[in-house]
């Protein structure tokens, strides 16, 4: 449960993971401060993924650390996914239950999950089956299900890539609302667009490794490495 001591920044030290004989991600090392929206792009197989999974602690690098301010940062960050997991219940019924997961006294779950659907003008869908929402609407649930629980740094997977326009901006403004009121946000996108709509920062990683880490502003338009630069110009990269 959320206790107000600060976890970031987050440290990622010489951070590698290796399956099925192969480095997937290589040695990477960055700092994330609080206050900064840091976007994660590259081509599909650059480790995107990969590396949210890892600094969420899901799974275990085969090599290197991830360190948070002060140690422990258990129940004080979330991670949306691509495609969200809804369980069985209904809309307010999975708020619930991720609230309880996450320590928080029954007596204030109802109050709290009802609270997140306020927020995020999500009330008409309180007593609907999470799993028959629409894909928007589903997204939608499971970003005030994560402000539900009040974490400190916030992981996106590529949260709108399956979405239309309208539930793309729908997220995006619950994005921006999560870090306005001071959230860390960590997404991986593909959309060019989005990026540099939300970007502060710019974490580009290029089969595993990391290539650039730069304000948005320095990535878009003045790119080092030869990889970033075709990358934006929209060309393939092997």
């Amino acid at each position: 449960m959320y206790d107000g001591r600060p976890i970031l920044p987050l440290t990622v030290s010489g951070l590698s993971y290796e399956a099925g004989g192969k480095r997937l991600l290589d040695t990477v090392s960055f700092d994330l401060a609080a206050g900064r929206r840091t976007i994660v792009m590259g081509p599909n197989g650059a480790g995107k993924t990969l590396l949210l999974r890892l600094c969420h602690g899901l799974i275990e690098p085969t090599s290197g650390r991830v360190e948070w301010r002060g140690g422990s940062a258990v129940g004080r960050h979330a991670m949306l996914f691509q495609r969200p997991v809804m369980l069985r219940r209904s809309a307010l019924g999975n708020l619930h239950h991720a609230l309880a997961l996450n320590g928080l006294p029954r007596t204030e779950r109802e109050p709290r999950a009802r609270q997140a659907l306020a927020h995020f003008g999500l009330e008409d869908i309180a007593s609907q089956p999470a799993r028959r929402l629409s894909g928007g609407e589903q997204q939608r649930l499971a970003l005030a299900r994560a402000w539900a629980q009040r974490p400190q740094a916030l992981f996106l997977d590529e949260p709108t890539s399956a979405l239309d326009p309208a539930a793309t901006r729908a997220i995006e403004a619950m994005v921006q609302t999560c870090h306005a009121e001071g959230m860390k946000i960590v997404m991986t996108t593909h959309d060019m667009g989005q990026a540099r709509r939300l970007a502060d920062e710019v974490i580009f990683l290029h089969h595993g490794r990391l290539l650039e880490h730069t304000p948005a502003e320095e990535f878009f338009d003045h790119p080092r490495t030869p990889e970033a630069q075709a990358f934006i110009r929209g060309e393939l990269l092997w």
